[in-house]
């Protein structure tokens, strides 16, 4: 049997949780630009299953990569790291 592949995991923040079983997670990368030597921040938002719907807006979460579960949602919520501050 071949060997699982190793699955990407990234941790980001909860904007949105106002689907059924899905959360928008934004997760920021810092990289320097080539030239100028600045550091650039670069977001992207991404659709996550939580099955539990336990993730709420604010909160910090890990997201892991997995099969195709709709047109937009490739990752999973694989744990909550913490909560995040609530009216």
């Amino acid at each position: 049997m071949a060997e699982r592949v190793r699955r990407k995991v990234l941790i980001g923040t909860v904007v949105s949780d106002k689907m059924e079983k899905t959360v928008s997670v934004s997760v920021e990368r810092r990289l320097k630009h080539p030239v100028y030597k600045k550091f650039i921040r670069k977001i992207v938002k991404l659709k996550a299953h939580d099955e539990n719907n336990q993730g709420r807006v604010g909160d910090r979460v890990r997201i892991i990569e997995t099969r195709p579960l709709s047109k937009q949602k490739r990752w999973r919520v694989q744990e909550v790291l913490e909560k995040g501050i609530r009216d």
